[in-house]
């Protein structure tokens, strides 16, 4: 229903993205938090972003740009950064709330028994982990650093920088 508006030149890039983050971005990423992201997920949300950037910046065949240029420009981050962005801000949130609050226990809670033979599924807990542990952190002193919202936020800011660095 937006091309009309990203077509449009009457618009000046700015209004476009900001439109594009407040109504677009907002609905395709609603309860993010919660997904177990898998590398497909992520290239399918991923190849969504860069080609409404694209349709938004009137960037097409014949000029060619690289994604890397393209968020660049549109001052946006890519996709995979703004998920783990919201996963760990939401994590932080969740680990302040009471001990006895559902989404609390549910965050921590464990199933009994055994799994089926073969490779483990990825999980949001596994992902969450490796997060974590990519950054040297364990659950419990995620536990302690969630109730400092400074300190969270720097976590979540160096978080965010290594995951950076370690893909490129």
């Amino acid at each position: 229903m937006l091309n009309p508006v990203w077509k449009s030149q009457q618009y000046k890039l700015n209004t476009k993205l900001k439109l594009y983050r407040s109504y677009v971005l907002s609905t395709l990423l609603y309860g993010s938090e919660c997904w177990r992201m898998i590398e497909s997920d992520t290239c399918k949300l991923s190849s969504f972003h860069t080609k409404s950037l694209r349709k938004i910046a009137r960037i097409f065949w014949p000029r060619y740009i690289s994604n890397e240029d393209l968020l660049e420009q549109c001052q946006q981050e890519t996709m995979e950064t703004i998920i783990i962005r919201r996963r760990w801000r939401w994590i932080g949130h969740v680990l302040r709330k009471e001990q006895d609050a559902i989404p609390r226990v549910a965050v921590q809670w464990r199933p009994e028994g055994h799994r089926k033979r073969g490779r483990p599924k990825t999980t949001w807990r596994r992902t969450v982990e490796a997060e974590a542990a990519a950054m040297g952190q364990s659950w419990a002193t995620l536990r302690m650093l969630a109730h400092y919202r400074e300190q969270w936020k720097e976590f979540v800011a160096a978080l965010i920088a290594y995951g950076k660095k370690g893909s490129k």
